[in-house]
């Protein structure tokens, strides 16, 4: 059973190997880089499982990187493997749509 704190999305493609698209069922339709999405990997190599403390450098992270692979976890998120090699960030949707939301704020 979905929960609003958690919504899935109706559809999610690929624009190019660099964005995604989200289209959620409250209407709102979301574009992610893949470089935002790399800079925002919640995985214990790029966050630390603790104190949630950034170990990513976002400065290291290109802005036209890419992504390689897309793939369902479940159905609560979405498995991504970066052009950088990186693929162990799972990314629920509550994750994504908190990305999608700070993106239209800013």
């Amino acid at each position: 059973m979905e929960s609003d704190a958690d919504p899935a999305p109706l559809r999610i493609g690929r624009r190019d190997p660099s964005r995604l698209v989200l289209e959620w069922r409250d209407g709102a339709v979301s574009e992610l880089s893949a470089a935002a999405l790399r800079r925002a990997c919640p995985c214990a190599r790029c966050v630390h499982e603790v104190t949630g403390a950034l170990l990513l450098d976002p400065r290291s992270i290109p802005d036209d990187l890419q992504h390689e692979h897309v793939e369902l976890v479940g159905r609560y998120a979405l498995g991504l493997r970066f052009a950088d090699g990186h693929q162990t960030g799972i990314f629920t949707w509550r994750h994504l749509r908190r990305l999608a939301d700070a993106g239209r704020q800013g």
